[in-house]
């Protein structure tokens, strides 16, 4: 039995490994994690079926005859020359920057990714979420607080209250923020108050459900913050001594009222009311945010709103509050002082969307339209070259079909993945990567549950699958790239080296821990420029941006379209998780997909009589994209006016290329165009319009 950490998502519950005869036996939670406490998910429990599953990609693959041949197996010399070789050419004959990374969401090799772009040189390397999906809560939390806040489930002190905002954590909850931690605070009597157009998992625990239109959380947090000062709710000693910029904050709120927030969100005004006067004066509270306030072309005043109203209560950095992590790790060495400075400026996305590609961004990637567009039409410069580790973004990125026409101008295509994916059927190249439990790394969490680090150990060998960081490693060293003779091994020495301990004696140990320190701005102030929490942000003011949070009217909705409104009278949104899958993956697990055999939507009754549509019947969405066929969903569990597609849908099972991409991917129904967040550069994935048919 071996102890390590489960990544079947980028989350990392302790994990003990069956191993017999090199083969993963059984996968069940480790009593002794201090954070998952032995609970396992039913994704990890089935680690065996991945592991051992007969489809996985267990030797390197090359297309014959260009992209139109048949796979031929190849040995990892020949493809990692080849491929380095033709990186090469692409390198020398337009520059660096015509080669582009990408990833899936992070996992274990997620700063290597980083730190091999930066080493080729090229600017341009992306993520699904970014923009999407955590950093704009990362980066507004670092403008607003001087650093990330993060829940304290794992504390001495409950929580009283929680605000959960654009979450689900019992179903959803990666990066150590466990949905066993949340139901036992729930179940020791914090109130719950969920802000969701549907009525999740999580929200049938709370007292309060705010069934929010979908894009218009702005304006339910102005609101809120406008109750809380209007009524005097807020705690005065934090906010006069540790905040700056509330008398402007009071003013700009004044007409922010419940009533007005009412008729954008849909929220009845005393509901607004209620949960502002149950967050201020329940102590100590949480404010649970998750992706869903990031998704919309207003994702940075949406965050900053919401992060306004968390510092109003006082409940940053207290027991059973919202605290600021702290990092027992020395920081991934990114090589970032290895990209020439001229090639910031070339990064795809960044002069226009600072917060996301620029100097101040926290992690600076491209823009993934503007790259994408790139490819398709060779403006502002061509991209020619694309690897791709542990991705798929013909089911992941926003408006599937504009995403394929780009993937088949490139020049050099190369996926690593564990399993044959539509993407990866339109490659050059196909690598074969390891599993979580083929892994080595050292696993911290700074940000969501800090002061905890982990040994995440290799188990077995499958094939001849290999590390992601390893592949990264050899290419780097064929393309004789800065440092590339440092390997994982050295890395993971580096970062330990904070903790005076060695790998090694990391992997008998399994897991360390800190006492966290509360109240540390006391110190020294918080880490903004005026050393207090910015409500009236002195660098976004420098960075030209509203400086207080401001609502904007979703770019595709009832209200800012009235035009498409008659054709497409419902709500969309996407994105909601299931505890089966995670994102496009596991779709050919058996016992995973017996309990999601099919792609869902869900509808509330009023739409399913106004169009025949009774449980379990196919039906058609379609919005001004295109249109794909899932079964429904009828249920009270949702706005009236709200559709929810599930995402990351395709069959494995089905022909080759495509696997079914087409038929029921919520992707062909979303958008990547403009307006963008003039931040982030955000595309709109909630709110947008549609309509649904039954099945004929």
């Amino acid at each position: 039995m071996i102890r390590s950490v489960c990544r079947i998502c980028h989350g990392g519950c302790g994990a003990l490994i069956t191993v017999r005869d090199n083969k993963v036996i059984k996968v069940t939670g480790d009593p002794q994690s201090p954070m998952s406490k032995g609970w396992m998910c039913v994704k990890g429990m089935n680690s065996p079926h991945i592991a051992n599953h007969p489809d996985r990609l267990r030797t390197p693959l090359h297309r014959s005859n260009n992209k139109s041949g048949s796979w031929q197996k190849i040995s990892w010399e020949d493809a990692l020359t080849r491929i380095a070789e033709r990186m090469e050419k692409i390198r020398s004959g337009s520059g660096p920057e015509s080669i582009a990374l990408g990833q899936g969401t992070g996992r274990h090799h997620y700063m290597h990714v980083v730190r091999f772009a930066n080493a080729l040189g090229t600017p341009n390397w992306y993520e699904p979420g970014l923009a999407q999906c955590f950093i704009p809560r990362i980066s507004v939390s670092n403008l607003t607080y001087g650093g990330f806040v993060t829940a304290d489930y794992y504390g001495d002190t409950p929580p009283k209250c929680i605000l959960f905002w654009g979450h689900n954590p019992l179903v959803s909850s990666p990066d150590g923020e466990l949905g066993i931690a949340v139901k036992r605070a729930l179940e020791q009597g914090a109130i719950g108050i969920a802000v969701d157009p549907r009525r999740s998992e999580t929200a049938k625990r709370c007292k309060l459900w705010l069934p929010v239109r979908p894009g218009t959380d702005a304006a339910l947090a102005l609101a809120m913050i406008h109750t809380i000062i209007s009524e005097d709710l807020y705690d005065h000693p934090f906010v006069e001594h540790w905040t700056s910029g509330f008398t402007e904050l009071k003013e700009h709120v004044r007409d922010c009222t419940p009533a007005w927030a009412a008729e954008l969100t849909g929220v009845e005004t005393t509901a607004i009311q209620e949960a502002a006067r149950l967050y201020a004066s329940t102590k100590p509270a949480i404010l649970d945010w998750g992706l869903g306030i990031e998704q919309n072309s207003n994702s940075l005043q949406t965050v900053r709103a919401i992060a306004c109203l968390r510092a109003l209560t006082g409940n940053i950095d207290v027991p059973g509050g919202d605290i600021l992590g702290m990092n027992l790790l020395n920081p991934f060495p990114t090589l970032a002082n290895q990209l020439p400075k001229g090639m910031i400026k070339k990064r795809l996305g960044a002069e226009k969307y600072k917060l996301l590609g620029g100097w101040r961004a926290f992690m600076p990637s491209a823009h993934i339209p503007t790259l994408f567009q790139a490819m398709r039409t060779g403006d502002p410069y061509p991209v020619k070259g694309l690897l791709v580790f542990g991705g798929n973004p013909l089911a992941t990125l926003a408006n599937s079909r504009q995403i394929y026409e780009s993937l088949q101008c490139l020049d050099l295509l190369v996926v690593t993945d564990l399993f044959m994916t539509p993407t990866a059927e339109m490659a050059d190249f196909v690598l074969p990567a390891a599993f979580w439990t083929e892994t080595d790394q050292v696993i911290g969490y700074p940000l969501v549950v800090e002061n905890m680090v982990y040994c995440q150990q290799k188990a077995v060998q499958t094939g001849e699958c290999r590390q992601d960081e390893w592949i990264m490693d050899q290419l780097s060293r064929r393309l004789k790239l800065p440092h590339c003779e440092e390997g994982l091994e050295e890395i993971m020495e580096y970062q330990l080296a904070p903790l005076g301990i060695s790998r090694q004696e990391l992997k008998k140990q399994g897991v360390i821990t800190r006492a966290h320190r509360y109240y540390k701005y006391k110190e020294k102030g918080f880490r903004t420029f005026t050393k207090k929490i910015e409500l009236f942000s002195k660098a976004l003011k420098r960075l030209k941006y509203p400086p207080l949070p401001t609502y904007q009217e979703p770019s595709e909705s009832p209200l800012s379209r009235a035009d498409l409104h008659e054709q497409y009278p419902y709500i969309l949104t996407t994105g909601s998780r299931r505890r089966e899958f995670f994102h496009s993956e596991q779709r050919q697990v058996a016992p995973l997909r017996k309990m999601r055999p099919y792609p869902l939507v869900e509808l509330h009754p009023d739409i399913a009589a106004r169009h025949d549509i009774e449980k379990n019947d196919w039906v058609i969405i379609t919005s001004p994209r295109g249109s794909i066929r899932m079964k429904a969903l009828v249920t009270e569990d949702i706005r009236p006016d709200v559709i929810n597609v599930e995402h990351g849908w395709w069959f494995p099972e089905r022909p080759e290329p495509d696997h079914g991409i087409w038929d029921s991917n919520a992707n062909v129904l979303t958008n990547n165009g403009p307006p963008y967040d003039p931040g982030f550069g955000t595309y709109q994935l909630r709110g947008m319009l549609c309509t649904v048919a039954k099945e004929r």
